[in-house]
């Protein structure tokens, strides 16, 4: 190797450690070392949809998977970390509303907070979630490998998501026995089962027809501890969340489900006179009952 060459991987090498580092902030960190898996090429170029004046930021054609953590500091810092996948149909994401705004609150509470961006729209002739799925697994497995320098506790990592994000955190809740794909390094080596799942007006729980859990979703008494809310008029169907949360209980799996009668779909955690608008402060206490934070 040339004297310029071990240059060159010497400073590849600070650049990932400090962007790895606890005291980073912000700063994307590619999901995978090359091309994700089974990608063609096909999607089209990443942009932000143009403005429609609601103050969301919108994501599409997400072809190069990121995670952007935003870490916990101060005297209440915890050693847990949530990681936030922002909802959009598996379309698009819902970058600020449901992703970093969510992670600025995790930080006022003391946690460390990864925003994740997995690749949408749905790629053709495949499940709407996986390629999600496989950025998700990768995503905790990255974040567990480097536990250590974020300053966090490996078996304090958990999952939160939005809408077709709470379905994605589902998903890997209940499917981390084997990565959806061929190892890449260490990082996959590390368990992809979360710790804890937050699911927030979570969708396609449920088939409508049959009103049975979605077969993705094999629950068992192995699936995290699970937190959920939902609000009786969201256009989502208040269906699924009810049925996941009694397969939950049949699987012995600790739960705890707000059902709140007003609020809609698509909130994220910006005030309204909806009392779903409290939700933040519930996932705050029940975090602290479940001894995940102080």
């Amino acid at each position: 190797m040339t004297r310029y060459a071990l240059s060159m991987l010497l400073a590849l090498t600070l650049l990932s450690s400090a962007a790895w580092s606890a005291d980073a902030k912000q700063t994307p960190i590619p999901l995978w070392p090359g091309d994700a898996p089974g990608e063609k090429g096909d999607i089209g170029e990443e942009a932000e949809q143009p403005a429609r004046g609601d103050n969301i930021t919108r994501i599409g054609n997400v072809t190069k998977p990121t995670l952007t953590i935003f870490p916990a500091t101060g005297e209440n810092k915890s050693d847990a970390a949530v990681l936030i996948f922002p909802g959009g149909g598996y379309n698009i994401l819902a970058w600020n509303l449901e992703g970093t705004e969510i992670a600025e609150w995790f930080n006022k509470i003391g946690v460390t907070a990864i925003v994740v961006k997995y690749r949408v729209p749905a790629r053709k002739g495949q499940e709407r979630y996986a390629a999600p799925l496989q950025d998700a697994q990768r995503a905790i497995g990255m974040i567990r490998e480097r536990a250590g320098e974020l300053g966090i506790n490996p078996n304090k990592i958990g999952v939160l998501g939005f809408s077709a994000g709470g379905h994605l955190a589902a998903t890997l809740s209940n499917n981390f026995d084997a990565r959806t794909y061929e190892a890449v390094d260490a990082a996959d080596k590390q368990s992809c089962r979360p710790d804890f799942c937050v699911l927030i007006y979570p969708a396609y729980l449920v088939n409508k027809q049959t009103n049975e859990v979605s077969p993705e979703l094999k629950i068992t008494s192995e699936t995290p501890q699970t937190f959920i809310v939902m609000t009786q008029d969201d256009g989502v169907g208040v269906e699924g969340p009810i049925y996941y949360y009694a397969a939950l209980k049949k699987a012995k799996v600790p739960a705890e489900m707000h059902l709140y009668p007003t609020g809609g779909h698509g909130y994220g955690l910006r005030p309204s006179k909806n009392l779903v608008s409290t939700w933040p402060a519930r996932v705050e206490d029940w975090m602290r009952s479940r001894e995940l934070i102080r």
